[in-house]
């Protein structure tokens, strides 16, 4: 007799959330290692440094095995804001209470490699009026002369919703120009190596997880690393075409985002403002705008401890699939490399592809999917993965096997506390997770 594989249920009410973080909690701790690996990577003739943090049980015994009678290892990239730590508690969660072997990425530039703690000094915009810089090689800075700083509020649409927007504007022909036109191949690269490094084929099988706008960058690599065996999701945007699409309903039907390649994204309070807004009014309702001056307090709060991370963002072109800047940057690539007009059509082929699933004969099939999102998403409402994402993965081929998992408790920062939870709706997700993975839904 065949035993019947996992199904995750479409709703997990608040009650059952709380009960389900309960219990993770009070699990045995296992004894994990973590530790910081920092290696340098070659992509688009320039060297790329790429911080990551890995987590594992002091003993491989407590490492599972899956239903596929591999390893269980989980790969994890963070939101647009951060790094590594931003994935700090849902990582240890992984490690301490289900003895994953976990590795979290950060994106290519955002790791602060001058100082072991990793904080980013100062805040995102300087008193002088230059702003933060990535840093994409630790030997190497991009200095004032490299860019323009842009302040935009005259789009509606998007500043009803971002507030007015700063941007650095690389100058043509500058380090910082080529940089924002490769990193790309870079965040490839950085991805591919570290499940080369940490998980080898013969021994595990990789989970993926990438919050929000991590996403995109998961689903990327699930067709391209033999072992990843499915996405694991909670609050994590889906390939950039969809989510692309996904906007539309979201913000607004003429919703159009078009930044060049060359513009880095300098966040700033108003990111915090964008989230707390949509969460609040599920959580309290409209009565919330009457402590309007205490939510104000509570986001420059905020915001005193969110502005040591990173806060600058590059990677819209493949968050919302804008394949006309993907196949600019690509050009911008393929001029400095001096390629041939083969070797050109290859890349931006490449390029775009980064949007969208792999296609044709010998290509790895997109994996199972499982998706999580909160009751107080900004971005990830039900019904815009009723309409939207679950048709346009339905339409792949072949389609892959998706399910939408709602829980009735958390926000877009799963890991924030709130009554009964104090470690938001994590845990109650990371059991979702520990089902599918040993009760078989991955299996293909």
């Amino acid at each position: 007799m065949v035993r019947a594989k996992w199904e995750p249920p479409a709703r997990v009410s608040r009650e059952e959330c709380i009960q389900t973080s309960t219990a993770v909690l009070s699990r045995k701790d296992i004894k994990v290692i973590q530790k910081e690996d920092v290696f340098r990577i070659h992509a688009g003739g320039m060297d790329w440094d790429i911080g990551v943090m890995v987590y594992a049980p002091e003993e491989v015994a407590h490492n599972p095995v899956g239903a596929d009678g591999k390893r269980v290892g989980v790969f994890l990239l963070h939101g647009g804001e951060g790094d590594y730590r931003a994935m700090e508690k849902l990582a240890m969660l992984l490690a301490r209470k289900y003895g994953y072997y976990v590795t979290s990425m950060t994106f290519p530039g955002r790791l602060y490699l001058h100082d072991p703690s990793r904080n980013w000094p100062d805040d995102t915009i300087h008193p002088d009026g230059t702003v933060r810089m990535p840093i994409w090689q630790k030997d190497e800075l991009i200095t004032p002369d490299q860019y323009d700083v842009i302040s935009q509020s005259e789009n509606l649409t998007l500043r009803k919703k971002y507030g007015s927007r700063t941007l650095a504007r690389a100058k043509a022909g500058s380090r910082f120009y080529y940089r924002l036109a490769g990193w790309p191949l870079a965040f490839e690269e950085a991805m591919k190596e570290v499940c080369r490094r940490h998980f080898p084929v013969s021994d595990f099988s990789i989970y993926a997880h990438g919050h929000s706008t991590g996403g995109p960058f998961v689903h990327m690599l699930c067709q391209r690393v033999e072992n990843v065996a499915g996405i694991i999701g909670i609050e994590n945007s889906p390939f950039g075409y969809i989510f692309g699409k996904m906007k539309l309903h979201t913000v607004s039907a003429d919703f159009s985002w078009q930044d060049p390649f060359s513009d880095l994204y300098i966040r700033t309070w108003r990111d915090l403002a964008r989230y707390k807004g949509p969460e609040v009014l599920g959580q309290e309702g409209p009565q919330a705008l009457l402590r309007l001056p205490m939510l104000i307090e509570e986001i420059f709060a905020e915001w005193e401890k969110a502005k040591s991370k990173p806060q600058f963002k590059a990677e819209w072109m493949i968050h919302f699939g804008i394949e006309k800047e993907l196949k600019a940057a690509a050009l911008i690539t393929a001029e400095r490399l001096k390629l041939n007009r083969e070797e050109v059509e290859a890349l931006v082929t490449k390029y775009v592809g980064y949007t969208r699933e792999l296609r044709g004969p010998g290509v790895k099939p997109v994996p199972p999917l499982f998706f999580g999102i909160a009751k107080d998403s900004a971005d990830h409402p039900y019904k815009v993965y009723q309409e939207v994402v679950i048709p346009m993965f339905a339409a792949m081929d072949p389609a892959p096997k998706v399910r939408v998992v709602q829980f009735d408790a958390g926000v877009h920062d799963y890991t924030e506390p709130e009554a009964g939870l104090p470690l938001g709706i994590a845990p109650a997700v990371l059991d979702a997770w520990y089902h599918a993975i040993m009760g078989g839904y991955f299996l293909q």
